[in-house]
């Protein structure tokens, strides 16, 4: 392969991996948003989870000031969801969320979208809030 042949096709190839980038970031999963409160909980606009081509995303991470720990909110369909506390039920680490799992960096403990341990050490499943669907907002029961 010449030196111009070379050059020109290494530069396609960063434009494709670029462009590639680009269009699938509205593909991800997840999404973080600042969720209001009122006397009992978190209200979350049900527009949250709108890619805005027909398709949802899996899950939205909530987060609000008065919170010390933010809250993972899965879409099962257009009338499930769970919510549940991103803190660890081993130590108290913040969880992270890939796809359907939470998983704790500290130790490693793995929960399922519904709360579930997957994985130890943590053997208690995560803390899980009731969910409603009032008009275009889902409410998250905190007490």
């Amino acid at each position: 392969m010449q030196r111009k042949e070379f050059i020109k096709t290494c530069g396609m190839a960063c434009l494709g991996a670029a462009f590639l980038g680009i269009a699938f970031e509205g593909c991800s999963g997840s999404k973080m948003i600042a969720g209001t409160m009122d006397r009992s909980g978190l209200l979350v606009p049900l527009a949250s989870f709108d890619l805005g081509t027909g398709s949802h995303r899996k899950y939205i991470v909530v987060q609000h000031e008065k919170l010390r720990y933010p809250v993972c909110v899965y879409r099962f369909d257009a009338n499930t969801y769970t919510a549940l506390l991103m803190r660890c039920t081993h130590q108290g680490a913040e969880l992270q969320v890939f796809g359907d799992r939470l998983e704790c960096p500290a130790h490693g403990s793995r929960f399922d979208n519904h709360g579930a341990v997957e994985n130890g050490p943590a053997d208690t499943s995560l803390r899980s809030f009731p969910v409603q669907i009032l008009e275009d907002q889902l409410h998250i029961t905190l007490s």
